[in-house]
């Protein structure tokens, strides 16, 4: 079944994080494995939430992944290097934001795609809240008025 390649919105950032292919992360199949996307669905996050907000309010706020679903496109060999991962949210959810990843190839190319459900939550409880408008806010494209 072929998927449609997930295309960011216009009025999201696109966060950009290179990824480094390693030793470890090949497979029996001489490509990076599969495990090894799951962990650059949640680094790809991760790096846009620490890029965006401050410290404070990281120690106040934080993100439990509830679900995490990948296409696999194209196989990573060993020692591709130019990897990347562009990331960007969709709308807020109470406190669920999805999260949408491509990890494309020194080409340019999609070899993996995957959607991730984050649920915002009080650092120190872990209760879920609200993800408040100023929070969307930070994750739109600036306008280059």
């Amino acid at each position: 079944m072929a998927r449609t390649v997930l295309q960011p919105r216009e009025d999201r950032e696109v966060f950009v994080v290179p990824l480094e292919v390693r030793p470890e992360h090949i497979d029996a199949n001489d490509h990076v494995n599969n495990v090894v996307y799951v962990g650059w669905l949640q680094d790809a996050g991760t790096a846009h939430w620490n890029a965006r907000f401050d410290e404070a309010t990281r120690a106040k706020c934080s993100w439990v992944a509830l679900r995490h679903e990948i296409d696999y496109l194209r196989p990573i060999a060993p020692g591709a290097t130019g990897v990347v991962a562009r990331t960007w949210v969709g709308d807020p959810q109470g406190p669920r934001f999805n999260r949408y990843v491509r990890i494309e190839d020194a080409q340019g190319r999609v070899c993996a795609q995957g959607v991730s459900e984050w649920c915002l939550v009080d650092a120190a409880t872990l209760r879920p809240q609200r993800i408040p408008p100023s929070m969307v806010t930070v994750f739109e494209t600036i306008s280059a008025d």
